[in-house]
């Protein structure tokens, strides 16, 4: 059985994102588990804000077309996406966006089609950015992304990491990897 391959990433570009913090926890865990994952940071692709007059006079972003290629490459994505005033962030949905735009002859939503997404969040606050993760699963879903039912919020996430990135709360570490090993059994029942 193929091993599944899994892109990892956040919709935070801070430095000290925990949302970030949690995705390579999580990618660990799915590495321990059998997957092959790749890990990136969105500040690693910056792009400019979605524009079809821009698309149409440029070209789609080489940042874009770049990130768009890995997600192709795998077959589940691992996000843990931050919540801002309780949705999506910006930099999370621009690139949703401009990975969407069809390019030449690929067939439409190449890049999200037979995907499967785990989600998690992390946020100092008490809810763990989970009213955010409502608002990603409906974008991922309308994307065609089969997206997991379960996800995982981690509150206070200020205090739930150790110095070296780990997760220090037991309720948060099996429910983290729970999550990340659903992803991997799915992807593997899926190949």
């Amino acid at each position: 059985m193929p091993r599944p391959r899994i892109l990892a990433f956040s919709g935070s570009a801070r430095r000290e994102s925990f949302n970030q913090r949690l995705v390579e926890y999580a990618a660990g865990i799915a590495t321990r588990r059998g997957a092959d994952v790749t890990v990136v940071n969105l500040r690693d692709f910056p792009m400019p804000i979605m524009d079809q007059d821009l698309e149409r006079e440029e070209g789609p972003p080489a940042h874009a077309l770049r990130f768009k290629a890995l997600l192709i490459e795998h077959d589940g994505i691992l996000l843990s996406a931050p919540e801002y005033n309780s949705s999506i962030t910006p930099l999370l949905k621009n690139t949703l966006d401009w990975v969407s735009r069809r390019c030449d002859d690929e067939p439409p939503m190449a890049a999200y089609r037979g995907k499967t997404a785990a989600l998690l969040s992390a946020s100092p606050g008490r809810f763990g950015g989970m009213r955010g993760l409502i608002h990603v699963r409906s974008i991922l879903s309308n994307l065609g992304v089969l997206v997991l039912p379960t996800q995982v919020s981690v509150s206070s996430a200020a205090k739930a990491f150790d110095e070296k990135g780990d997760l220090v709360n037991d309720f948060d570490i099996d429910r983290v990897a729970a999550q990340a090993d659903e992803l991997v059994r799915t992807l593997e029942q899926l190949s």
